[in-house]
């Protein structure tokens, strides 16, 4: 009884620990009642690493983790959009990498615009974006054996992450998730996305289950 108890308290507490760090607006029914398809942009990376290296190699190192979370959200919402999760489209990151280039916009330049100007030059009715601040290189793996002397040197954790959803037409933030990044939330990018997803699923403003349960109420 006691090997059932544990896990299923660890995963109330983690899904209580998620609500927690989910924000949105009051305003996001009304905000989001004509989206169809949102853009999911490459998220702004903060990398300090212990290892000496140049300015240049941790811009370049910091461009392909935030690349590598905009490619693992991609992956997330397509499986889920396969089984008709979702009330909106996501659109291709690849189109979305292209459309940015041909208006010369890439991963040094685009915190220098506007959600309104972003979602007109990319046609989308909102952005997912956000940021990471981590200390180690997230795409390439991390341990994930852990103890309880971790936490209390800190080497369980890794760093933070942020997702949001923006209005196209007003640039509002609708809602955000946060979470801490340590040796629970996944061996890599992929996987740390799709934990995190799932426990914030039923406040997924999107979900279909959960604008079912809007009406209800």
């Amino acid at each position: 009884m006691k090997k059932i108890l544990f896990p299923l308290l660890a995963l109330s507490f983690l899904f209580v620990s998620a609500q927690k760090n989910i924000y949105e607006s009051q305003k996001f029914d009304d905000l989001s009642q004509k989206h169809e398809i949102l853009a999911i942009l490459p998220f702004l990376t903060n990398l300090d690493l212990k290892d000496g290296i140049s300015k240049t190699e941790l811009r370049v190192l910091e461009e392909k983790e935030g690349y590598a979370v905009q490619n693992a959200l991609e992956t997330y919402f397509s499986q889920r959009k396969k089984k008709k999760k979702f009330s909106v489209d996501f659109q291709n990151t690849q189109n979305t990498k292209a459309i940015l280039a041909q208006n010369k916009i890439n991963y040094e330049n685009i915190d220098v615009y506007t959600v309104k100007q972003l979602s007109e030059i990319l046609g989308v009715d909102g952005i997912i974006s956000g940021n990471m601040n981590l200390n180690v290189l997230l795409s390439k793996g991390i341990p994930t054996e852990f103890s309880f002397m971790d936490y209390f040197s800190g080497n369980a954790n890794y760093g933070r992450i942020g997702i949001k959803i923006s209005d196209g037409q007003t640039g509002k933030l609708l809602w955000k998730y946060e979470k801490e990044i340590n040796k629970k939330s996944g061996k890599n990018t992929t996987d740390l996305i799709d934990r995190m997803m799932k426990l914030a699923t039923r406040k997924f403003p999107y979900d279909r289950e959960k604008k079912r349960d809007r009406k209800k109420s």
